[in-house]
């Protein structure tokens, strides 16, 4: 049986399903493939259940200093058990939420695996899909195409994932009982999450990057900084790690593996492995080979406009690299259904997206690093602000990191915001804001934040830039 469509997306990730939303708004009859669930890995392998069991470690790591409070609280335990049935409530939750956008809206949904076919008796173009169902096959023929399948944790040749020894972050979402030690490959931003996640739980952990700092797409002052007071909980940092996949050896108790460091090869030993290494595109069963689309590193190639070769084909998302976040899909999707429907849309402007790593402490960041504004031969000047002189973080007792605002010296533009400490994830929407509305710190530092708030480090950090801040 074949049905027409005025859009049919592959993928009902976060950037899938929002794109969906915004065509049923627009009037489009749309359809979704998903050969699993709506809402990705994003909702059910990733930010949602991994961000949960954060929030567990963080709870947990307050109540064991409880005390600092006036509030003595005896015998502090950790549930797994519980922990996991917190996190699987939250995602089904979100998950219900999702099918409702979905139903809400019209849109058709096939649970089966979306092959893109060539031209055909249906359509003189490639983009006919074909939906492999449980027991059938269904032809669906869209005028236009969403390609938005996401992304897989990549691995490392030679060193293989078996999901119990060896892991990957969807594994470890779903563990019942925690290691007494782990070794995680990858000092990124998920690699540091279950770091963080996992020695506020207790585990021993150690940390293997091959760069020479943790975080290494971050501003260096804010990776020394995270490095500092991790190592300080008791992650041990190893950087400028090559990691001799190949020479794993497993046994009862755990997994050794070698290490090429500035100091000659070593092993490191612990219950568990956990690789994260980075992510890569779910593109190999989609059928490209009938497609004159083009692929750069394994990652579709698009216009500003999210279109491939095929003009009548778009893709979002992390199978076409850049930023593999979950509201750059949406927005990406969002981009690419209104340019289908006509509207003109402006184009995204990567510098304006915000960046978090929702870590104990958290950090967020806009814009250009300092290096980066200087290797693009900008004169800057700097402002920071601590959270330490901050009236709220003491209240909180997180006084944790500082607040950082780079600024051209010769246009006072606004060029990149960097935090670490409490709640940051949150702050860094004004940060954001201001960004895309191109104020300078002055704008920002004369604004009158409310106190007392852990917003008014923002303002002060601005103030700063020119040596004007009030509290420090």
């Amino acid at each position: 049986m074949a049905t027409e469509y005025d859009l049919v997306i592959l993928g009902g990730g976060t950037g899938g399903y929002v794109a969906a939303i915004r065509a049923s708004q627009l009037g489009l009859k749309t359809a979704i493939v998903e050969q699993d669930k709506l809402g990705g890995t994003c909702l059910h392998k990733g930010c949602i259940p991994s961000k949960a069991m954060l929030r567990s470690a963080e709870v947990f790591s307050l109540a064991k200093r409880s005390i600092e409070f006036g509030i003595s609280t005896d015998h502090v335990h950790l549930h797994i058990e519980r922990v996991q049935e917190r996190k699987n409530k939250i995602v089904n939750q979100l998950f219900k939420g999702v099918q409702h956008l979905i139903e809400k809206g019209n849109i058709d949904v096939y649970n089966g695996i979306g092959t893109i076919l060539g031209p055909s008796i249906f359509s003189p173009l490639p983009g006919t899909v074909s939906v492999e169902l449980e027991d059938d096959n269904e032809l669906l023929i869209p005028k236009n195409l969403i390609l938005a399948t996401g992304s897989k944790p990549r691995t490392l040749p030679g060193l293989e994932i078996d999901g119990d020894t060896v892991l990957t972050s969807e594994h470890a979402l779903e563990l019942t009982q925690l290691p007494k030690s782990i070794l995680i490959i990858g000092g990124g931003a998920i690699g540091i999450e279950w770091a963080s996640m996992l020695v506020d739980f207790g585990v021993e952990v150690t940390v293997l990057e091959y760069a020479d700092h943790i975080l290494p797409n971050e501003d260096k002052d804010i990776s020394r900084e995270l490095a500092k007071v991790l190592e300080k909980k008791g992650i041990k940092f190893i950087t400028n790690a090559k990691v001799l996949a190949e020479t794993v050896q497993k046994s009862s108790d755990g997994a050794t593996i070698q290490v090429e460091t500035g100091e000659g090869i070593k092993s490191f030993t612990g219950e568990k492995i956990l690789v994260s290494v980075g992510r890569e595109a779910n593109i190999s069963q989609l059928g490209l080979q009938n497609t004159d689309i083009r692929l750069e590193k394994n990652f579709i190639q698009v216009n500003r406009n999210m279109q491939t070769q095929e003009s009548h084909i778009y893709a979002i998302g992390d199978i076409i690299g850049g930023l593999q976040l979950a509201h750059v899909a949406s927005h990406e999707g969002i981009l690419a259904v209104e340019h289908i429907a006509g509207l003109n849309p402006s184009p995204l402007d990567y510098q304006n997206v915000p960046r978090c790593v929702y870590s104990s402490p958290e950090v967020a960041s806009i814009g250009l690093t300092e290096k980066e504004a200087l290797n693009k031969g900008f004169k800057v000047k700097i402002g920071k602000f601590p959270f330490i002189a901050n009236g709220k973080a003491l209240v909180l007792g997180d006084t944790t990191g500082f607040v950082k605002i780079i600024a051209n010296r010769e246009n006072q533009d606004l060029l990149g915001v960097h935090m670490i400490g409490p709640n940051v994830t949150d702050l860094i929407s004004e940060a954001g804001l201001a960004h895309v509305l191109d104020a300078t710190p002055w704008e920002v530092g004369t604004m009158i934040h409310p106190h007392p708030s852990l917003s008014e480090t923002i303002g002060e950090a601005a103030l700063a830039v020119d040596r004007a801040a009030i509290h420090i």
